[in-house]
């Protein structure tokens, strides 16, 4: 069962490597990062928000309390210091809560600023990635073109690896067709087949044609040679005839006898 499980683990691991494209993981590494820093920025807003609400309660909280101030003092000019004092008791809770909703404004204003700058950064290295991830899309693109240029010329691609063995096949094919029509001439012109066409001659018919053939260039060769010899025989008797002739026609010289 270990081995079975290591062997099918080795199968997986290999098939999803073939099948693993670097561009693609880079791809959705980034859609992630993006979809983090989406997160972050709705935090931020969140936060800001609820800052800006706490904002609004303590304007409202405030304006109450300047309001009970000028009540108590109305009551005191009036000569009603029971309401003076129950407008001062209740401008002092309105302070308690005031100061809690301060406590609280400055917890989420520090929060906000931190996920401001958490954003920042992440939108930093969101953009790094970016870029080094299209480098990297580019360069891997780029060496798996060369790549396969490579194996086109070497031969060793899938496509090219077909078309050699398409050539291989018709190669040999031809081979033995034009191998197995020179053993039939062969076979044929011994006599070990017979031509059903009834073009094909006999093997005796086949030497005397032969035989006849060599005669026929002997002769042909004899007659040439007889020919040239003529020819040559005739020039020197009309060369030897043409000198004696210039003879007889020489008068004889005669000397004066003293």
């Amino acid at each position: 069962m270990k081995r079975m499980g290591m062997i099918f683990r080795a199968k997986a691991n290999q098939a999803l490597d073939r099948a693993e494209d670097p561009r693609e993981t880079l791809d959705y590494s980034y859609q992630k990062q993006l979809e983090l820093l989406q997160k972050v920025r709705r935090g931020v807003a969140d936060v800001a928000t609820s800052r800006k609400r706490l904002e609004l309660q303590l304007n409202g909280l405030q304006g109450q309390s300047t309001k009970l101030e000028d009540q108590g003092r109305k009551a005191l000019a009036l000569g009603r210091e029971d309401l003076a004092r129950e407008a001062l008791s209740r401008r002092a809770a309105l302070q308690q809560q005031v100061s809690d909703l301060e406590t609280q404004h400055t917890t989420l204003q520090g929060e906000e600023e931190k996920l401001t700058l958490a954003a920042q950064r992440l939108q930093s290295k969101v953009d790094a990635f970016r870029t080094k991830k299209e480098t990297i899309k580019a360069t891997y693109t780029a060496a798996q073109a060369q790549t396969r240029i490579g194996e086109a010329f070497s031969g060793i691609s899938e496509e090219m690896g077909d078309v050699g063995m398409a050539i291989q096949r018709a190669e040999d094919k031809t081979a033995q067709l034009q191998a197995r029509a020179g053993a039939i001439d062969e076979l044929l012109a011994s006599g070990a087949l017979d031509d059903q066409s009834g073009l094909a001659k006999d093997d005796i018919a086949a030497e005397l044609d032969r035989i006849s053939g060599g005669s026929d260039v002997e002769l042909e060769l004899q007659r040439m040679k007889t020919e040239l010899a003529g020819g040559s025989s005739s020039s020197q008797q009309a060369i030897e005839g043409g000198s004696g002739d210039k003879q007889e026609d020489t008068p004889p010289t005669k000397f004066d006898k003293q």
